[in-house]
């Protein structure tokens, strides 16, 4: 079902994660679910992949990504790493501001380091949605063996 290039990153990522004792979560729009699946395409994974959310409307990501930040301050995230992948592949949607192609990718941590990274890709539909699941694969990685 995935590349060998997809399954290699996935491996990566499980390996850096297992290493440190960390669990990963992953919240995606426009991959729909691709991070997750690439993850738990890997046997084994299930103890590092603690949830995946596929929120692709608006509604979605605010009810079921809309945590309040006093109940993680009380209580904490269960994962020690996380991405999120929203943007539009196309081929409609796009604007002038929000153009097709455009993702932005969110990675946080348990210990508060966040940050976000947008790329805009070219092709179609297809290619923007593997451009970004392998730059999600690969931020994940490098972030768990940093």
């Amino acid at each position: 079902m995935f590349e060998a290039e997809t399954l290699t990153l996935a491996q990566s990522v499980l390996d850096a994660c297992r290493a440190r004792g960390w669990h990963v979560a992953t919240a995606e729009s426009c991959t729909g679910g691709l991070v997750a699946g690439a993850l738990t395409a890997i046997a084994g994974s299930s103890d590092v992949v603690e949830r995946g959310f596929v929120t692709y409307s608006n509604e979605a990501k605010s009810e079921l990504l809309g945590v309040p930040p006093e109940t993680i301050a009380a209580h904490g995230a269960p994962v020690d790493l996380a991405i999120s992948v929203a943007g539009v592949a196309g081929p409609g949607g796009g604007s002038a501001t929000k153009p097709v192609g455009l993702v932005i990718f969110g990675l946080a941590r348990r210990d508060g380091l966040c940050r976000t990274e947008r790329r805009i890709f070219d092709g179609d539909r297809s290619a923007v949605r593997q451009a970004a699941l392998q730059v999600a694969l690969g931020l994940l990685a490098a972030e768990a063996r940093s």
